[in-house]
């Protein structure tokens, strides 16, 4: 007699996901952070970009009690540019042009290093977005959604074609600490996650969104 298994993913009805970014090392003010399935941090947990920044937010990330967490780089935190991490609970992702599917979700980050900014490597990243991507993780906002300040919108327009060609359900990111805020557009949820204002003093609350 033949036996054939038969797996089925799971696909939960209701995701929760709590949104961090732009801590830049004041990861440790956080304090009771509401309940999530899942914690995702956009990038710039450092703020100069050394080893010593990224090893302490990394213990604490990897310490929070949450089911699973990911992380992507921002354009603060080259020192991980190329790094394979070692070490990471099994619940932690690291995410460098690279996806993970969690309880039926599909997740995939794109980092922002600056390397990569300066040439044609960025844009390049943004066309390989998969097509079946649920959640976009990227430390840039799309050209014209939460990224406006100083009279000047700082998003990619590359990214804003790529996302027009997806069926999102939401796209997580920061880098543009004025526009911290939620908004709507077909459908999708998009997320600037930016946790300190734009003088890099004062917190706000972390975005919490379910899809």
């Amino acid at each position: 007699m033949i036996h054939q298994r038969i797996t089925f993913a799971i696909k939960i009805e209701n995701m929760k996901i709590l949104h961090l970014s732009d801590t830049h090392n004041c990861h440790h003010r956080l304090r009771d952070l509401p309940e999530a399935d899942v914690v995702v941090h956009s990038g710039d947990f450092c703020m100069v970009g050394t080893e010593q920044e990224a090893i302490d937010f990394l213990n604490w990330f990897c310490d929070l009690p949450y089911k699973h967490k990911i992380f992507i780089c921002g354009n603060h935190d080259d020192c991980l540019y190329g790094a394979n991490i070692d070490g990471l609970d099994s619940n932690v992702y690291f995410l460098c042009n690279s996806g993970v599917e969690i309880e039926g979700i599909k997740f995939y980050g794109i980092p922002m290093f600056l390397s990569d900014c300066v040439t044609e490597r960025q844009n390049q990243n943004y066309a390989k977005i998969p097509d079946d991507t649920d959640v976009l993780i990227t430390h840039s906002p799309a050209y014209g959604i939460l990224d406006f300040d100083d009279n000047i919108h700082y998003g990619s327009e590359e990214l804003l074609e790529k996302i027009s060609t997806l069926n999102l359900k939401a796209h997580l990111f920061g880098h543009i600490h004025a526009q911290r805020g939620l908004e709507i557009i077909d459908n999708a949820l998009f997320s600037n996650g930016a946790i300190l204002d734009a003088d890099h003093i004062a917190t706000s609350s972390p975005n919490v969104i379910t899809i």
